[in-house]
């Protein structure tokens, strides 16, 4: 079969819900596996994930409240862009916040939290970016957890 061309057709992977960024994260790792919050609104931690359909896939993006252990913001989408997911969810969550000054906003080095629009969002409401090492699960282990196994 290989000779002739022909191959068989492949369960089909997962896809990838992590999208290196093309710029440097130089954003600091301020949680550093303690997911622990005086109180709400201090820290969240943010996560995309996916559902597949009989049409492919759909993206859900849920940022998470440390202390409540609550979704505060989420979305679905079947584009991972920023302005279609993860900033939805983002706008979600900062509208359910009483308070945004000083929280901590912990998520992966995907391309989406290291946008321009999306940092721009965080500061313009008091939110500190942080973010945990390259790939490594563990250090956004809450958000991973929400999402659930891939």
């Amino acid at each position: 079969m290989r000779l002739a061309g022909v191959s068989g057709k492949g369960k089909g992977g997962s896809p990838i819900t992590t999208r290196k960024a093309n710029v440097p994260d130089l954003r600091p790792d301020l949680v550093e596996r303690e997911f622990k919050a005086r109180g709400p609104n201090k820290l969240w931690v943010a996560d995309i994930t996916y559902v597949r359909t009989r049409k492919g896939f759909v993206y859900t993006a849920f940022v998470t409240d440390v202390y409540s252990r609550r979704i505060v913001g989420w979305a679905l989408s079947d584009s991972m862009r920023t302005e279609a997911l993860p900033l939805q969810a983002l706008n979600q969550a900062i509208v359910s916040a009483e308070e945004t000054t000083g929280l901590i906003h912990h998520s992966d080095h995907g391309s989406q939290y290291v946008s321009v629009v999306y940092n721009q969002r965080l500061t313009r409401h008091g939110i500190t970016a942080s973010t945990g090492s390259v790939g490594d699960s563990y250090d956004n282990a809450l958000a991973e957890n929400v999402n659930g196994p891939s």
